[in-house]
């Protein structure tokens, strides 16, 4: 008898052992796995920051998100290899005005190239043309402040005949003036081919439709893809 109770300490305890051994087998089997999942989230962390600041065009107004064009423009990314991220900081209505006051808190994410997309309901409200100006030479230097090797794009934009000659020619030299005194890329107008064509607008004459944002992400592309590539 006793013969065969050590017999059975010595199995019970050479099986704890066993299990013991596949219990941290399989931890450490985890850890590398977590380690390697780590690395892989340390890697995507690196991707640079491109933010569209703009209104309900950015914002994507009545399309699905991913048909409206920071969408597109972040499928382009992906497609030239670029390391990127689009983020879309599209505000339907928003103003050069509110678009100031949401930098500080937007600015707490790295910005490597700001695409500045704000103007059009200035326009549209009648908001006088030296406020737009001063909004948006305000968001680039707060930009350029807390990143200053940040990269700015700005967005051109145009108003309708009935807004008045005088307003429309002060308001659409807003844009290039900007640009050019920050030393800044300019898109000489953001819905060049979609503004005013009924087959590439939504019922309101004023959103792209979902062809329309194709055609709106190709203007921006053609002056993005050299700035990322620099």
């Amino acid at each position: 008898m006793i013969f065969w109770e050590r017999a059975l300490r010595r199995s019970a305890y050479q099986f704890q052992l066993w299990v013991m051994a596949v219990v941290l087998a399989v931890i450490g089997l985890a850890d590398v796995k977590a380690a390697n999942a780590a690395e892989k989230g340390a890697g995507s962390t690196d991707k640079k920051t491109i933010m569209i600041l703009g209104d309900s065009l950015a914002a994507g107004a009545g399309v699905d998100p991913s048909e409206a064009f920071p969408a597109l423009l972040q499928k382009k990314v992906d497609e030239a290899g670029l390391n990127y991220t689009v983020v879309n900081a599209g505000v339907s209505g928003d103003t050069t005005a509110g678009g100031l006051r949401r930098m500080d808190w937007l600015l707490k994410r790295k910005v490597d190239v700001l695409v500045l997309e704000l103007g059009g309901n200035d326009g549209l409200r009648g908001i006088p043309v030296a406020a737009t100006r001063t909004n948006l030479q305000t968001i680039i230097e707060k930009a350029k402040k807390k990143y200053p090797d940040v990269k700015i794009i700005v967005a051109g934009m145009q108003m309708p005949p009935n807004m008045g000659e005088e307003y429309n020619k002060a308001y659409r030299e807003t844009f290039p003036e900007v640009a050019k005194a920050n030393h800044a890329e300019l898109i000489p107008f953001l819905l060049e081919g979609v503004g005013g064509n009924p087959e590439l607008n939504q019922a309101d004459h004023i959103h792209p439709n979902v062809e329309g944002h194709k055609i709106v992400a190709e203007n921006v592309w053609k002056v993005l893809r050299p700035v990322l590539e620099k």
